[in-house]
């Protein structure tokens, strides 16, 4: 039995061999329409989330499976004071998988080890978001058609960003990868991904205030939100909420074949009036969502080599 708390759980040949499955899915989604008959998928979100978790649900249903869960820790036992070590042990009772989402980091991973089901991290605190970045390789594979020898900028909530975290520590396994870092002060990479993972790995980066001076260099580009709920008071949240803005002015300085990705929820972060220009690819990121977690849900349960000939 196998869990996913970080998309360091997967080497890179697992990793391509999934993005290979979800590639197939999306091709051919009627030879997997029935793959999870008689399974069912418990989403346990002590948090608030649209994507996340309705794409895990419309992943196990488009598998032929069945969904059940909470959608916020009020709904559920966490508000009487149930552990999550005793949660995951009842739900273990009741599905053949479980995804988690938990504000506080490292809790689906205590979870794994209490569970007698596979247990797949979507998202804890400002720790890890591996789904999303799962979704975000396949979203670059399958339209830059390459996952090397890229230049990413990555813009906003750098701190906080679970997201973004999670998207550096997969990419530096692969050649050529550099990142331009792209925040207010406040905002920054933490000094453990820094030191950890970029420095210790010789992955080079640059990190700037101005998004403007960078665009014309980069092959991606990553728009993150300010994240309100990462704050400790109001103040600076207002302060920093709307330090970037992504217009079309802005993107008169990108290059033609630059693609823009978001883990949405936008704020106002990006303009409306960039949705319509055809390097904006954040809502075909959503879908892209959708064919991962169906192939993550058949890997996890075993059921991914028995696609038919």
């Amino acid at each position: 039995m196998r869990h996913l708390m970080s998309p360091l759980d997967l080497s890179v040949e697992e990793l391509d061999k999934l993005l290979d499955l979800a590639g197939d899915i999306e091709k051919n989604p009627e030879k997997y329409a029935h793959k999870c008959d008689g399974k069912i998928l418990a989403t346990c979100f002590y948090e608030p989330s649209t994507r996340t978790r309705l794409s895990f649900e419309s992943a196990m249903m488009h598998l032929g499976g069945k969904v059940l869960g909470f959608a916020t820790a009020d709904s559920s036992s966490a508000a009487k004071g149930e552990s999550v070590s005793d949660t995951i042990r009842m739900i273990s009772c009741y599905a053949d998988i479980c995804a988690m989402r938990h504000p506080k980091e490292g809790a689906p991973m205590v979870a794994s080890t209490k569970a007698r089901i596979p247990v797949i991290n979507a998202g804890d605190g400002g720790h890890q978001h591996p789904t999303q970045t799962l979704t975000d390789l396949l979203t670059i594979r399958s339209l830059k058609g390459r996952l090397d020898h890229l230049t990413i900028g990555l813009c906003g909530d750098l701190k906080f960003g679970r997201t973004v975290h999670s998207l550096i520590n997969a990419l530096i396994r692969y050649p050529g990868i550099s990142f331009i870092f792209i925040s207010p002060e406040e905002l920054r990479i933490p000094d453990y991904i820094r030191e950890d993972v970029l420095d210790a790995n010789g992955i080079p980066y640059k990190e700037v205030i101005r998004l403007e001076e960078v665009m014309p260099r980069l092959d991606l580009l990553y728009m993150t939100r300010v994240q309100r709920e990462r704050f400790f008071n109001e103040e600076d949240y207002v302060r920093l909420k709307d330090f970037y803005i992504l217009n079309k002015e802005k993107m008169a300085y990108a290059r033609e074949d630059m693609l823009i990705l978001h883990p949405l929820p936008r704020v106002n972060e990006i303009s409306v009036e960039v949705d319509d220009d055809p390097r904006a690819v954040y809502f075909e990121q959503v879908q892209y969502g959708v064919y991962v977690r169906m192939a993550l849900i058949l890997t996890l349960l075993g059921l991914a080599g028995q696609e038919e000939k």
